[in-house]
């Protein structure tokens, strides 16, 4: 292969543009000015975004690589720069979200001198990276970067931290690129053993109550469509994570809702009633299993896994399934039966009425001269979405609404903070979302505290025309916290109450068009005119101050406790 000398600074970018990489997301500084100034170079080939803080690089880039399945990149400098990108990182290791971030650093011969913007990002981010590596030497710059791109998003993907010394970014390297297809000792996809997926397709052959919950991983490994033939082919019932949302389309059938602290009633509680739990790339978080002295205790459990640590790791299996998804539903559909299950899907039915009286029909049509519920405001967006918006909530009480209510017609629709529960996430990453899904509607459901985290980043908006709708329900509290010490705490509302700015005029100020909706005869015209505009739009909704997310089940308890009121 050909080699040319060129600076490690250029080295970066053409990196870069070797991986496909044409977007990325960042904020300079010193320690990261050489890579800088070979992007204005390259500028006409690769796109920079700047951000107004690096958290929202790195949350920027999450969003993208949500909603367009490739690896989301962020950059920043050293010192203060690196250690802010660090929230971000955090969350996308949690949520397996593949993220390459590269951040500049002092000088080789100033390292451990604590010289000006020096900090040890790499033993900062080492718990929350898949893999980081600091570059002291131009040379090693191609071969660590095509490394970095391999490991994020291979098997179950991550975030790569890559620091880089100034020296290595001024110094001279022959370069020449080859993409890494291999790491020695790193196997990223375990070897599927057929023998696995026959005792697992005999299992569920003979289940009478089987019950089907699916996570990310099945949106990871593009497994939709062997989602969809499984359940369709056996009659089985499916629940979903909040990460797993949209794999299925929300009104399918044999979709029976989301599992979990907030999730419905039928799949929280029938859980405990299957006789076969078939786990599909999801992880058993303890927001999904309650007790676990208490979940699934009956049943046989099939997990189905790219990561064999996550297998009894939370929930003892019968069968575990070590591979990548697609492959192995490829596998298992032709050893299925076909099925109805009919008396226990409408179980599920029954369960669903329940839910609908004694909670759903409240919160969607609200009695007793009650203010908006920001259920009615997800429902609003659905009627004039039709299903085919990218709904992107951050944390709390709108995020549960959101992901109960939001109606989604394709994958990668529905893109949160889940496992770390990132409060700020979802301005920037309904950034990364739009401009990588530039076709699709993009929609930020955003609490009014998540919402001045990161409320900076209009000014990203702003200036790289971004055209997201952002819909913030203002209730005026941290409602998520406030719901707990209502219940748990006596009413003890200690530091939830908000005391708001002006939104509109803060909005208006980064010139984004504004409104704010108080009364709900405004609230069909105001959605209608937000997502029939071509420019990005803020809406404000002002909903009930004190209204609860329900069903809930209380932290600690069983899934067959969770409470509908």
């Amino acid at each position: 292969m050909e080699t040319t000398r060129i600076s490690g600074a250029e080295a970066v970018i053409k990196c870069l543009l070797a991986e496909g990489v044409d977007l990325i997301y960042g904020y300079p500084g010193g320690a990261i000015m050489p890579v800088y100034d070979e992007l204005y170079k390259f500028r006409d080939q690769l796109h920079h975004v700047l951000v107004r803080h690096e958290q929202g690089a790195t949350h920027a880039a999450q969003g993208y690589a949500r909603a367009t399945g490739k690896v989301g990149v962020a950059i920043a400098t050293s010192g203060p720069g690196a250690t802010n990108l660090v929230t971000g990182i955090a969350d996308a290791q949690i949520d397996s979200t593949p993220l390459v971030c590269i951040t500049g650093q002092v000088g080789k011969h100033l390292l451990g001198s604590d010289a000006f913007q020096e900090t040890d990002i790499i033993g900062i981010s080492t718990p929350v990276t898949k893999w980081n590596y600091q570059v002291t030497e131009a040379s090693e710059i191609p071969e660590i970067i095509a490394k970095a791109f391999y490991i994020a998003r291979s098997g179950r993907p991550g975030p790569v931290l890559i620091d880089i010394t100034k020296n290595a970014q001024f110094d001279l390297l022959d370069f020449k690129y080859e993409k890494c297809t291999s790491i020695r000792s790193y196997n990223p996809v375990p070897k599927l053993k057929i023998e696995s997926v026959q005792k697992a397709a005999d299992i569920i052959n003979s289940a009478k109550k089987p019950f089907i919950v699916f996570g990310q991983g099945v949106i990871l490994s593009r497994a939709e469509e062997e989602l969809k033939t499984l359940i369709e082919k056996t009659g089985i019932p499916a629940g979903w994570t909040i990460l797993g949302l949209s794999a299925l389309p929300t009104e399918h059938p044999l979709n029976v809702g989301m599992l979990g602290m907030h999730g419905n009633y039928g799949p929280n509680v029938l859980t405990n009633e299957c006789d076969v739990l078939i786990a599909l790339g999801m992880r058993f978080d303890d927001r999904v299993t309650g007790d676990l002295k208490t979940y699934a205790k009956q049943a046989k459990v099939i997990h189905f896994e790219i990561d064999p640590a996550e297998v009894d790791k939370n929930v003892k299996t019968e069968v575990a399934v070590l591979a990548d998804l697609k492959e192995a539903l490829t596998a298992l559909l032709p050893l299925l039966n076909d099925n109805k299950h009919e008396d226990w899907h409408n179980e599920f039915k029954e369960k669903a009425k329940i839910e609908f009286e004694a909670v759903i029909d409240e919160e969607l049509k609200p009695t007793n001269g009650k203010g908006i519920s920001m259920g009615e405001a997800v429902e609003m967006i659905n009627k004039h979405s039709k299903g085919d918006a990218i709904i992107v909530s951050d944390v709390g009480q709108h995020q549960m609404f959101a992901c109960r209510y939001a109606k989604f017609n394709s994958t990668k629709s529905n893109i949160t903070s889940g496992g770390l529960g990132t409060m700020g996430f979802a301005l920037p990453a309904a950034i990364g979302a739009k401009m990588g899904m530039p076709e699709r509607e993009v929609v930020a459901i955003i609490g009014d505290g998540g919402f001045q985290m990161n409320i900076q980043e209009l000014g990203t908006i702003f200036q790289s025309k971004v055209p997201v709708k952002i819909v913030v329900l203002n209730n005026e509290f941290l409602g998520m916290v406030r719901q707990w010490q209502e219940l748990f705490f006596d009413y003890r509302y200690a530091s939830t109450e908000m005391v708001n700015p002006n939104f509109v005029a803060i909005a208006e100020g980064y010139y984004i068009k504004a409104k704010k909706v108080t009364k709900r005869e405004e609230l069909d015209a105001a959605v209608a005119e937000m997502l029939a505009s071509k420019d990005s739009y803020f809406l404000e909704v002002m909903v009930e101050k004190e209204n609860n997310v329900f069903p809930m089940i209380p932290t600690g308890a069983s899934v067959s406790d969770i409470r509908l009121r």
